[in-house]
Order: structure tokens, then sequence, then C-alpha cells
């Protein structure tokens, strides 16, 4: 009765409007209030979450997606990606997925991708005669690429729960991050021939090469940060500060377009953005001490295995709980909240902790484009200028590819842990 009170209330607070972090705060709070536990509860779990070395990182990823961004390399990457597949029939949205993949390595999150590239490539596809609802579409489906393609923000959430390397889930999500991307671009290639929608001219090896030489220095930071972890020279929060140091250096005397005066701005950015997840992360710990008080990761588990103790059913269960939770969740709440409830189940049926953790992360990042919470979705269409409806009918052939790749990723487990083997 009392764990019916949490979640009601959660759903309630949800649906009328209310954010993810306050309702998970107000929900937990109703709960400790009717069932007299003290309220000092409260602060302990929410620091006991909260207190992790390896979080440190998060404000360190934001701050230098923020200063590489700020500093010309959104450009930079769109021009190069434009360059490379420009001539090719629907070019620009092909480029539009290209840069995604690009600025993955950058951003780590889904929503600056959609932001940020979306503010360019929208309003350019639409000049060229490409409809709002499909360039929207195309620019949100491929921003869940960002939070896949290593540094991720929920793979490093997935870590600190799991006690799982960040090293090994970085690389876990490096390929089914291609094959997203790659994937995206059959679609988009295969509407724009049927729409006949426009090519641009095919650029010469030396213009390729130009353009390749100018966002080189902001793809290096992911291979800086990829096997500077792994190789064992500085830790994941390390890493963050040096990515930091080096957006900083490369927007100053590099590319020259980071003026200094915007660096205070960028920081209040990036401390805001920071707190939003921290606050979610501390009730969201507080929210899931009460599940498990409630002890409802066994019923769960029992709830799963009940109706079948098959592997491909009980993964194809989680996949189904996810992809319904990701389409009204926050992706790190749903993570903080779910992961520890759901591993076990998944591990008990044979599943990797790295091969899961990229399934869920990818799970939940594929309901950011879906109604009714899907924030790319929203940000995509606001920029289009599109209704929510056109973009999402819109939708539909890249959402059946991102759950072909989720398939892969969920059966098939040297997708995810072929990379990670190389370095054991």
């Amino acid at each position: 009765m009392m764990a019916m009170l949490l979640f009601v209330s959660f759903i309630i607070l949800i649906f009328i409007g209310v954010p993810v972090a306050f309702s998970l705060g107000i929900s937990s709070l109703i709960y400790l209030i009717v069932a007299d536990i003290p309220l000092t509860i409260i602060p302990q779990k929410m620091f006991g979450g909260l207190n992790s070395f390896v979080l440190l990182c998060i404000p360190g990823f934001i701050l230098a997606g923020n200063l590489m961004n700020a500093g010309g390399i959104t450009d930079r990457i769109i021009n190069f990606a434009n360059n490379c597949v420009g001539h090719i029939r629907g070019g620009l949205g092909l480029a539009n997925v290209g840069s995604s993949m690009g600025f993955a390595g950058i951003s780590g999150t889904a929503l600056a991708d959609t932001a940020s590239i979306g503010a360019v490539l929208i309003p350019a596809m639409k000049k060229e005669g490409y409809g709002a609802g499909f360039s929207a579409a195309v620019t949100a489906s491929s921003s869940t690429v960002g939070p896949i393609i290593p540094p991720s923000l929920p793979m490093i959430i997935v870590g600190t729960l799991a006690s799982v390397s960040i090293g090994d889930l970085f690389l876990a999500g490096a390929l089914p991050g291609i094959l997203l991307g790659f994937g995206l671009m059959i679609p988009t290639y295969i509407i724009s021939v049927k729409r006949n929608y426009p090519k641009g001219e095919r650029k010469s090896f030396r213009e390729i090469w130009k353009s390749f030489t100018g966002a080189f220095w902001a793809l290096f930071m992911t291979i800086i940060i990829l096997f500077g972890i792994l190789g064992g020279y500085f830790t994941p929060t390390e890493a963050s500060i040096i990515a930091v140091l080096y957006a900083f250096v490369i927007g100053i005397f590099v590319y020259k377009e980071l003026p200094l005066r915007k660096i205070p701005e960028i920081m209040l950015s990036s401390m805001t953005s920071t707190a939003s997840i921290m606050l979610l992360v501390g009730f969201a710990n507080l929210f899931g001490w009460i599940m498990v008080s409630e002890q409802i990761p066994g019923l769960v588990a029992n709830a799963i295995l009940s109706i079948s103790s098959n592997p491909i059913v009980v993964i194809l269960l989680i996949n189904l709980l996810l992809l319904f939770v990701g389409t009204f969740m926050e992706t790190i709440a749903a993570l903080v909240i779910l992961f520890p409830v759901l591993l076990p189940v998944a591990v008990s049926v044979g599943m990797d902790p790295v091969q899961f953790g990229v399934m869920m992360v990818l799970n939940l990042v594929i309901g950011l484009v879906t109604p009714p919470v899907g924030v790319c979705l929203f940000v995509a269409s606001q920029i289009g200028k599109v209704s929510i409806g056109k973009t999402t009918r819109e939708l539909v052939p890249f959402l059946g590819v991102s759950l072909a790749i989720l398939l892969l990723v969920a059966f098939v487990p040297q997708v995810t842990l072929f990379l990670p083997s190389l370095f054991e």
C-alpha cells in the first residue's frame, strides 16, 4: 500500500508537469511523512548518492563540451561531414547524422547535440527544400548517438551504480554508437531519394582534407579521453579536467573563436546543468532507497522471472519495460532508480553488467525522441517550427533502426563486449 502511494504520487506529479527531480523528491517526502520516517533521512540518502569521486567528472565533461561548442566546434564538424557526404542525394540530412556522430565525442548528451546541431542544420535543411518534419526527425533521432559514443554522462552514472569500469563502458558503447549512426543514414538516404531532396556538389580531396584538419582537434579530444582512461594514465574525473584544459587551449589558441569574456557565461551555464543533474541523482537515490525498503527490486525480479525463465523472453520483457519508462522519465533518473533493480535480473539470465549497462542507456535515450516526454523531440520540433505530431510521424523509420540496433546490443554480446575484451 505504501509503495503504491509512492508510485501514484510520482506519476501524478509527472503528468501535471512537475520536473522529474522535484517529482521524485515530493513523492518521497509524501511517503516519508505518511510512513512516519524521520525526515533527516532525506539529506543522508541524497548525500550518500552524491558522495562519489567518479561523479565529479560530470561538471568537467559538461564544461569541456560547452567550451568546445562555444569555440566554433559545431560549425567545423558540420562542415567536415557535409564535405564528405553532401554530394549524395539527401546529403545535408546525411551530414546531420554524421555531425551528431562527431559531436557525440564532445558533448556526451543528446539534448546538447539536438540544440547545437539542430540550430544550424534544421534551418539550412528547410532552406534547401527538405521537409520541416523530416529535418526535425533526422536531428532528434541522430542526437541519440550522443549518450552512446564516449564520453557519455549516462555511462558514467551506470559505472558509478554498478562499480563497473567506466573505460569499459565507454569502449562498449563505441561500436553500437557507430552502428546506430550509420544505421540512421539508411532511412535518411532512402527517404531523400524517394522525395527527390537536393544534393550538393562533390568536394575535392583537398577541400575534404582541409575541413578534416579544421575538425581534427575537436575529434581528437575523444581519443585523448578514451585512451588516457584505458591506458591508466588518469581516472575519469582527471580526464574531465584534462578535457576542460584541452578545450580551453583549442578554443583560445587554435580555433581562436572562444572570447575570454564568454568564459563566465559558459561556466555559469555548466554549473546550472551540473546542479540540475546532481539534484536529480540525489532525489533519485532517496527514491531508490525507499523502493529497496519496500522490497520493490525483489518483487520486480520475481514478477519478470515468474513469466518466464527463458533468457530471451526475460531480456525482451526488460527492454519493453525500459522503452515504456523512457517515454516519460528522464534518462539519468531512470538509470539511478531502475538499474539496481534490473541488473540482478539481467545477470541471472547470463547478461554481462557492461552489456546490460549499454542496453539500458540505449533503451532510455530512445525515449528522448518519443512522446510524451521526449525532450529532443520537443527541441527539434521547436527549432524546426513544426508540430510534434508531424515530427513523430517522420520519426517512425528512424525508430525502427534504433530498435534494430537495440536488439543487436541485447542479444549479440560481442557488439558491446568485443572492444573491452581487447584491453583486458
